[in-house]
């Protein structure tokens, strides 16, 4: 007997296509690509389990719709399964590869436990039985310990007393402090949390019991521990961040093309007004405290880097050019900077980023204003379509570039983006 195919290649081929196409939906819609590094294999293998399973049901969902009556059974039951196969065998060799990586040493992060007491030994030894997590501790912060009471040699050094904890930061490489202090400390909480804001460095609760919940917290598990994680940024997921860097190449790209002729309008100007060069570039402060070169169209005359560096704007500022100030005014100096959010330095919406002189004065000023380098500065943010830009108040700048911190979605992009152009380039505050 010859056995005949229900449907060509082409039909399986294009159902294939279409179940993948479910299977990355159904997986950003439940978070199956964000970061792992906190999470066992086991928790990710049943989420693959699961979603692909989830996916079989709503492909077989669109054959009842459809009336597809003809696809082989027998594949669809091999097409799933070697899917949940092939995906755990890739998970889990990307798991083991960058186990070893972090055993050897690479792609560290870097941690210091506040509270050198039980609760914080009991972390650090369960921190010890997973390698593959890739975290240092640097030391421990306690009141009461001048160095540990027993088995000495089993644990980092007692750094100093809780009110270091600002020295330690600057002095080292810290991505994340762990609280583990008991219930009567609880009143040191709050100065930790701020002395951690105001470095830039994320904190996180070990709850000896739930009393100080700061912020917008989070529930998540650390080495078999429960942690309260101080602040929650929607942009730490890789699915957000993936979907917010496609949105700003695409708009980026459009608007580079767009105004081509508009920037060499820009250029000629410039070039007819003052004598110079057309682009200006001045270090700001950015991701994860990490500085880069922001470029704008030179609006000022030509002066020191020091004096660019640590002088405030002001109104009627003798420093621009004539065609400065039309160019402030408009915000067309800013133009240049989509190709700063197509090197990856900035996004098209996001907190304004600022100087480093500024950025060691103002955190020392304006409470949680390092916050905002969470995540990558922008060309527009919702501060500024408030109407905050130029000489306007700093603190509460940060308190909107928080509130879009914690509440970032890509329709907020849009919606800044449009409340931007709405309220119009003119801003009496651009000096």
């Amino acid at each position: 007997m010859t056995y005949h195919n229900p449907l060509p290649r082409s039909e399986y081929f294009y159902w294939s296509v279409v179940y993948g196409l479910l299977a990355l939906l159904l997986g950003y819609t439940f978070a199956f690509y964000t970061t792992k590094r906190r999470k066992r294999f086991s928790a990710e293998l049943l989420k693959i389990i699961q979603i692909q399973f989830m996916t079989f049901l709503a492909l077989l969902s669109v054959f009842f719709i459809l009336k597809v009556v003809d696809i082989s059974r027998a594949y669809l039951a091999l097409f799933l399964f070697s899917s949940i196969f092939l995906i755990s065998l890739y998970r889990l060799f990307v798991k083991l590869v960058l186990r070893w990586i972090r055993e050897k040493g690479f792609n560290k992060q870097f941690v210091v436990i506040v509270g050198a007491g039980s609760l914080g030994k009991r972390f650090y030894k369960n921190l010890q039985h997973y390698p593959e997590l890739g975290y240092e501790v640097i030391g421990f912060l306690d009141d009461h310990l001048i160095d540990h009471e027993v088995d000495a040699a089993d644990y980092p050094d007692i750094l100093g007393p809780i009110e270091k904890l600002g020295e330690v930061l600057n002095r080292n490489h810290v991505d994340e402090v762990i609280i583990a202090l008991p219930l009567h400390a609880h009143e040191k909480f709050e100065r930790i949390v701020e002395l951690c804001e105001k470095a830039g460095v994320k904190a996180l609760i070990i709850p000896d019991y739930f009393d100080f919940l700061p912020a917008r917290p989070y529930f998540e598990n650390f080495a078999d521990m429960p942690l309260i994680n101080v602040r929650d940024i929607p942009l730490d997921e890789l699915r957000n961040r993936m979907a917010k860097r496609g949105f700003d190449i695409a708009f980026s790209l459009f608007s580079i093309i767009l105004t081509v002729p508009l920037m060499l309008l820009i250029v000629l100007g410039i070039k007819m007004t003052s004598p110079g060069p057309v682009i200006y570039s001045q270090e700001r402060v950015g991701l994860r405290r990490k500085t880069f070169r922001m470029y704008k169209f030179r609006s000022m005359r030509i002066q020191t880097e020091l004096s660019s560096d640590q002088t405030w704007t002001v109104e009627n500022d003798p420093r621009r050019t004539r065609f400065g100030v039309f160019l402030r005014r408009t915000s067309l100096d800013e133009l240049p900077q989509f190709f700063n959010v197509l090197l990856g330095h900035m996004s098209v919406v996001g907190p304004r980023p600022e100087r480093p002189y500024f950025v060691e004065r103002f955190k020392e000023e304006v409470p949680k204003y390092m916050v905002k380098h969470h995540i990558r500065p922008g060309i527009t943010g919702w501060a500024q379509s408030n109407g905050y830009r130029g000489d306007t108040s700093i603190p509460d700048r940060i308190k909107l570039d928080i509130f879009y911190i914690e509440n970032w979605t890509l329709i907020f992009d849009i919606k800044i983006i449009m409340k931007t152009i709405y309220n119009g380039f003119f801003n009496r505050n651009a000096y």
